[in-house]
């Protein structure tokens, strides 16, 4: 390849948008640079790690820029890159939904351990949760809600794209209409699990968030009051009384409801949980110790 065929050296290449990213404030500029240079060209990281003399082609180099500039602008390198790994599958994501984090898998995790034959996602976004539990449980049936009827536009494509589209219905709202008997002709909607991972931002916080989150993220998917709590309690308020139409309320029943709360919520959680009628509440942490999820059961 001779020299007027290529962009620079992938050294070079790195170098300059790693400069440029962390001037602009970019926490992770040369991780970020990587993803997209690796994007831009095709090549995987441990070749730009292995080739760093490595001529960029032309049109990678012309590809690379304007990914840069763009995250320049503080957008997420998931929303550029159009997907987020997410448990053993890769969503697509775009600005109609959150960008799937690490600490919400636990919520997967807590259904694999389970293995409930129903689960009730509600607040799905992308998908990812309800997606990721009807990949690893493939005898599980699932549903997932959400109040935005763009984010089940990409969930629905998520599904469609991972050959999932067959396990997963997907209802406009919070909750799935009781009288639709999809569990069979004449019975009403029922689920082991329900999992969800409401808005839980407090007003206060949203000026201490960084860009990629204030600047490009869907703020109803975040936001939820003074404390943000507002989506829990509403769930476990307005919506309370459909919850026993809903969970299975056997003896044998192996779930009821997770919760994905915030730094420090979890107290606050597991005592509305109780108040509202779950006698068993345990919480469990993140990789990072932090109390991430609450299970209630009845």
């Amino acid at each position: 390849m001779t020299a007027a065929a290529t962009a620079g050296s992938v050294r070079d290449a790195l170098a300059g948008a790693n400069d440029a990213l962390a001037a602009a404030g970019v926490e992770t500029p040369r991780l970020d640079a990587e993803l997209l240079l690796a994007e831009a060209t095709g090549w995987e990281r441990a070749r730009l790690a292995a080739e760093p003399e490595a001529g960029v082609p032309a049109g990678a180099g012309r590809r690379f820029g304007e990914m840069v500039r763009r995250r320049l602008r503080r957008e997420p390198v998931a929303y550029i890159l159009g997907r987020k790994g997410f448990r053993s599958i890769e969503p697509a994501v775009d600005p109609r939904v959150l960008i799937p984090r690490p600490e919400t898998e636990l919520l997967v995790e807590l259904a694999v351990e389970l293995r409930p034959g129903r689960v009730l996602d509600i607040g799905t976004g992308s998908g990812a949760i309800a997606l990721a539990i009807a990949d690893e449980l493939p005898e599980c049936e699932v549903v997932a809600t959400d109040t935005s009827a763009a984010a089940l536009e990409v969930a629905r494509g998520n599904a469609e794209r991972l050959g999932l589209a067959e396990r997963v219905r997907f209802v406009e709202g919070m909750l799935p209409d009781t009288d639709t008997g999809w569990v069979g002709e004449g019975e009403a909607e029922a689920f082991d699990l329900i999992v969800a991972n409401l808005p839980y931002v407090a007003e206060a916080e949203w000026a201490e968030l960084q860009p990629e989150v204030t600047e490009w993220e869907p703020c109803e998917a975040l936001l939820a009051g003074p404390d943000g709590l507002d989506a829990i309690r509403a769930l476990l308020g307005e919506h309370l009384p459909l919850l026993p139409l809903i969970a299975r309320q056997e003896a044998n029943a192996v779930g009821g409801l997770a919760l994905e709360v915030g730094i420090g919520q979890a107290p606050a959680v597991n005592e509305l949980l109780m108040e509202a009628g779950f006698g068993q509440v345990e919480t469990r942490p993140d990789l990072a110790g932090i109390p991430r999820v609450v299970w209630g059961r009845r």
